[in-house]
């Protein structure tokens, strides 16, 4: 009870709730994360909830610009060897760690190569456990991977060439963390985050609320010189109900609503995804892509026992299937317009290498499906047997759509709901030969979905087992290619393998989709969905 009492003073301190103690100065962006949040540790940024709130906390050597763009963060420049495998960065000179009292007389140091040096090689060390371990297995240097050429200047070496590796280095994974927080806190350093960001962490009850500060010490400003963050705090609730969520955003109680649950979307949107009459003029709708594909896998391991047996071994079967609905009436309806009919490749729209002229896909063609059935040896689908498809409890309407349309051409299509974290262990397991999935971008650089079929990757990624010399060597060498023209040339080359031998179904690209009030500026979306609050303001 004692917890909960400091954090209900400290909110009405800031003025973020408590309506007779408002502070009406004080200006608090406030919104609701309703899957709880695990961890303030940049290590375990293994998803949205803990990604958006160490956004606020720490900084990265550098960051992605709303064109998808490397830009400078911690870093004010960097250089990269003629051999591609030594990357230099250029650190800034005022950039100091909060105030805290694991440091001398409690007083915030500066930032140094050294933090860098320490912050990587904590997630690469298996005592951490980190999830995003993965993000340099492999591909950084065996023997001195991490170096502090001094304390302004820290150097990066690669194994071989990944043009990629800016991009991981944006990953919030890799956001920059003092020693001496990790070794006062120890375990308990996930409820103390000691970084370098906009904000600094007030108050943190776990279920109830999580309360942010802005940091007066903040290295940033805008154009004009000003010290960002214009905000004076952030309050993430934990609210477990969409539908309490809902309602307390018509109350004037959250800023704003990331998604829309499927529940009230028919209430908020009309089919074509505009804000219906009754919410024009009192809120603010922003739709924008975001780098999502949502897509049905197909277990192509020609070895696997549950392959073997399966209609879906033949590609011309993966490729009726994939002729054989309608995504973009399933989009119409099912989706409120929400996200585009994914009628390319498996890279989704938003990427700078994504081109629907040059990677061709599959749209709705009945005869072509019909066709390629009859090719395989079912004409009109006699003799096929039943085929399961495994979703998760939200898509169940999405495989029913698809079942039904798929059953007029010849297709017997069961659905099979499960939940998600057992979906989830047996496509790892490569026991799902036909599931619903979905892949989130790690980094804007197409590189992250193709490497999802390179034949060496385990699943995850490669949850389908697809394996392809062809499609292995050319992956390796878009790899080591600096240009980004010759490059997209041949991550294009690549997805259109992909399409071409069907180990997926592309569904939609995804589109982010937000509520807000009128009353936030400054508040602008980016492709990662990722929470950016530096020039937000309210009025």
């Amino acid at each position: 009870m004692l917890k909960r009492y400091i954090i209900f003073l400290v909110v009405c301190i800031l003025g973020v709730s408590c309506q007779s103690h408002r502070h009406p100065d004080k200006k608090i962006f406030r919104y609701n994360e309703s899957s709880g949040l695990a961890s303030l540790d940049p290590a375990f940024a293994k998803n949205k909830q803990v990604m958006w709130s160490v956004h606020q906390l720490y900084n990265c050597l550098v960051e992605i610009d709303s064109n998808m763009k490397i830009t400078p963060s911690l870093a004010t420049h960097w250089t990269i060897s003629p051999d591609n495998l030594r990357f230099s960065f250029f650190l800034r000179n005022d950039v100091f760690f909060i105030d805290d009292e694991c440091f001398p007389n409690g007083k915030g140091r500066k930032l140094t190569a050294q933090d860098v040096v320490y912050s990587f090689n904590r997630i690469m060390d298996k005592n951490t456990a980190s999830p995003g371990a993965w993000i340099f297995n492999n591909r950084v240097d065996s023997i001195e991977p991490f170096k502090a050429i001094n304390d302004s200047c820290f150097q990066l070496t690669l194994a071989k060439p990944f043009q990629s590796i800016l991009g991981i280095l944006s990953m919030q994974y890799c956001s920059i963390i003092p020693h001496e927080a990790v070794e006062q806190y120890r375990n308990d350093f996930r409820r103390h985050p000691v970084g370098t960001g906009p904000f600094r962490m007030l108050a943190w009850e776990e279920g109830q609320a999580l309360i942010l500060k802005k940091n007066e010490n903040y290295f940033e400003r805008d154009a004009a010189g000003i010290q960002l963050p214009y905000l004076d705090g952030v309050k993430t609730n934990f609210y477990d109900s969409k539908a309490t969520e809902f309602l307390e955003f018509q109350q004037d109680n959250l800023d704003f609503i990331d998604d829309i649950d499927p529940s009230f979307k028919d209430e908020v949107l009309t089919k074509t995804g505009n804000l219906k009459k009754q919410w024009e003029g009192k809120i603010i709708l922003q739709k924008h892509p975001y780098l999502n594909i949502e897509y049905l896998g197909i277990l192509v391991d020609s070895t696997n026992p549950l392959v073997k047996q399966s209609p879906l071994r033949l590609r011309s079967i993966r490729q009726a299937i994939n002729y054989g609905f309608n995504r973009r009436k399933m989009m119409l309806y099912l989706r409120n317009s929400i996200g585009i009919a994914a009628e390319s490749g498996f890279v989704p729209a938003g990427l700078p290498s994504f081109d629907t002229n040059l990677v061709k896909g599959y749209h709705y063609d009945v005869q072509k499906a019909r066709q390629l059935l009859a090719d395989a040896g079912f004409p009109e689908g006699r003799g096929l047997p039943p085929i399961k498809l495994l979703t998760i409890p939200i898509y169940a309407d999405l495989g029913s759509y698809i079942a039904n349309e798929l059953r007029q051409i010849g297709i017997q299509v069961d659905v099979e709901v499960l939940q998600k974290s057992l979906l989830l262990d047996q496509t790892a397991k490569s026991q799902a030969p036909f599931f619903r999935g979905s892949w989130i971008a790690d980094y804007p650089d197409a590189e992250n979905y193709l490497s999802v079929f390179y034949g060496k990757n385990p699943a995850p990624p490669n949850y389908t087992r697809y394996k392809n010399p062809v499609y292995d060597l050319l992956y390796e060498k878009a790899l080591s290619e600096k240009n980004d023209s010759a490059r997209y040339r041949l991550y294009q080359q690549l997805d259109q393998m992909v399409i071409n031998d069907a180990p997926v179904v592309p569904l939609w690209y995804d589109m982010a989709i937000h509520l807000v009030h009128p009353n936030v500026h400054g508040f602008k979306p980016n492709p990662l969905n990722l929470l950016e609050l530096r020039h937000t303001k309210k009025d």
